[in-house]
């Protein structure tokens, strides 16, 4: 079920400028911190975090066959 919230909560952290407070409240959440520290538990980021790492590009660095 947390995993589910947090999908909910991840979500709408994307997609809108809904206030942690609110989204914490809509996903069953009585306590901002309570579902901060879930929200970081389920995704190993902070609420506040989150939809500035969605945004940002891939940190991956592409392998070039031509390096040794």
């Amino acid at each position: 079920v947390t995993g589910w919230r947090m999908q909910i909560a991840a979500d709408r952290l994307r997609s809108s400028d809904t206030s942690l407070a609110s989204i914490a409240a809509d996903v069953g959440y009585e306590s901002e911190a309570a579902f901060s520290r879930a929200f970081k538990r389920v995704t190993g980021t902070t609420p506040a975090s989150f939809p500035a790492l969605r945004r940002a590009p891939p940190m991956i660095k592409e392998e070039n066959p031509h390096e040794p």
